[in-house]
């Protein structure tokens, strides 16, 4: 049953008493969604020049954790992000992939949809995407043409610059709104309450599972972080809880009943009912606010992505007004070819074999857990050799101290961000980790791919051997690059 699935606290049973909850009485996307770089040098020309504009901003490491200048440039704009309702998705992991597959379900049903997720893999034109595509370079360098001089005049209101992630924000909304789409699915960039994209109204809040990760910005418990992501709960939404730690879920529960919000929370009004490992995947049935779906192929690895479908299935059904308005299923096969159509590039990503070269952009403890539980079970690798190169503000020995059980050697490495942690110094945490026979330094990234792949065809072992690269999204994408993706 769903509710095995989740340990309940006794203590919540006040805060639900207060809280309404959810439980309906008894053309997809297709590719993976990376584009590339344009064919016509007047277009890339103009589209390196936009983003050349938008690098020169405060980038999104560097926070004024306000709404004013977001909030100042839509009311210029005529507030574009009111012209569609909107899905709007918080948490520590699992937010893209959770998006992805929200969008992929709304699209089956002939919605037109706009997505906005971040950061990217490989170009920034990802992070905006319409009926289930990036747009194009033409549109990308278009909106940013448009919403400029407005941009300016804010800038020139305010004490700083709008930032980067301020700005691609305001270009997403924008775009959805000229497309037009008929619903938005929205990724917040960090937090919750003073995010940028949290100028709209999510008719549905999406949480996926809270851990720790920019602590230094958002606190360092979940129930500090969770009272920052709940800030995306509007008043008489739909919230849809994906299993979190209790005091995370009190933090949420106790911000549903302030804004008389509805909940549904896997593990109760939804979940996971059962799930087998497949071919290229994973065989799921899952329990939804109106019933039973069996028989969906979801074309991911790890318990973790089987929970972030029903966290997605969850959210569409609160959307279509099911568990409150209806007492229904959505249709089935349609729900099954939505979910076989899913892509989250970068997220377990197999991008080579002989040996397998996987992809996974985990950055933090949780993510690394999640991805590391989810190799073991799918592929039976004889040896497998991790390539990691991570940002250096984030828990570099939880990644590794995670990882360590499933990689015979680890290659450390950096990528082009300003933001990598020096490879020596992470040689010197993962040789307490791993000890010093298991470490290999190669401060390139492409030494570093070719010293794992040796790696891993050493002993003939070459059929069952494999290579992992993570620790950062900016890592996979350049790996994703380097071995000739896109």
């Amino acid at each position: 049953m769903v509710e095995a699935e989740t340990d309940r606290d006794p203590d919540l049973a006040v805060i639900e008493a207060g809280s309404r909850t959810l439980r309906a009485q008894a053309g997809p996307p297709q590719g993976d969604g990376i584009p590339a770089r344009p064919e016509d040098p007047e277009v890339d020309r103009a589209l390196r020049e936009v983003e050349a504009e938008l690098a020169g901003r405060w980038g999104e490491t560097k926070l004024d954790p306000s709404v004013r200048r977001i909030e100042a440039l839509m009311d210029v704009l005529g507030s574009p992000q009111r012209a569609y309702p909107s899905i709007h998705i918080t948490g520590t992991n699992g937010k893209t992939s959770t998006a992805r597959m929200i969008e992929a379900l709304l699209s089956a049903f002939e919605l037109r949809t706009g997505r906005y997720t971040s950061p990217h893999v490989q170009s920034v034109t990802e992070r905006i995407s319409l009926d289930g595509a990036p747009i194009s370079a033409e549109r990308f360098i278009d909106t940013y043409r448009d919403i400029a001089p407005y941009v300016q005049m804010v800038d020139e209101r305010e004490q700083y610059r709008l930032s980067f992630f301020e700005v691609l924000t305001a270009m997403a909304y924008a775009a959805f709104a000229d497309a037009p789409v008929d619903v938005a699915v929205v990724e917040v960039g960090m937090g919750g309450t003073w995010d940028a994209t949290n100028v709209i109204d999510g008719d549905v809040a999406v949480v996926t599972p809270i851990s720790l990760d920019h602590t230094d910005r958002l606190g360092d418990t979940p129930e500090q972080i969770a009272g920052e992501k709940s800030g995306i709960i509007k008043k008489d939404a739909t919230v849809v809880l994906a299993q979190q730690p209790v005091d995370a879920a009190s933090v949420m529960l106790k911000r549903a009943v302030e804004v008389d919000a509805t909940v549904a929370r896997e593990g109760m009004e939804f979940g996971v009912l059962s799930r087998e490992v497949a071919v290229g995947g994973q065989l799921l049935t899952l329990r939804g606010l109106g019933g039973e779906y069996e028989g969906i192929f979801l074309p991911l690895y790890g318990a973790h992505q089987a929970h972030n479908a029903a966290v997605a299935l969850a959210a569409v059904e609160a959307f279509f007004g099911i568990g409150s308005e209806h007492a229904r299923t959505l249709d089935i096969d349609t729900i099954r070819s939505a979910f076989a159509s899913v892509a989250s590039p970068g997220r377990l990503e197999v991008v080579r074999s002989s040996p397998t070269v996987i992809l996974d952009a985990a950055h933090n403890p949780a993510g690394a857990r999640a991805a590391a539980e989810a190799v073991g079970e799918a592929f039976g690798f004889s040896r497998l050799v991790g390539v990691v190169g991570p940002s250096a503000d984030k828990d570099v020995r939880g990644v590794l101290e995670a990882f360590e059980p499933i990689f015979a050697e680890v290659v450390v490495t950096r990528n082009s961000s300003h933001r990598a942690m020096d490879p020596d110094e992470l040689a010197a945490i993962a040789v307490e980790v791993f000890g010093p026979e298991r470490v290999q330094v190669e401060p390139r990234l492409d030494d570093a791919l070719e010293a794992a792949i040796t790696l891993a065809e050493e002993e003939g072992e070459y059929a069952g051997a494999g290579v992992l690269v993570t620790g950062s999204v900016i890592t996979v994408g350049e790996a994703r690059l380097l071995l000739g993706r896109n």
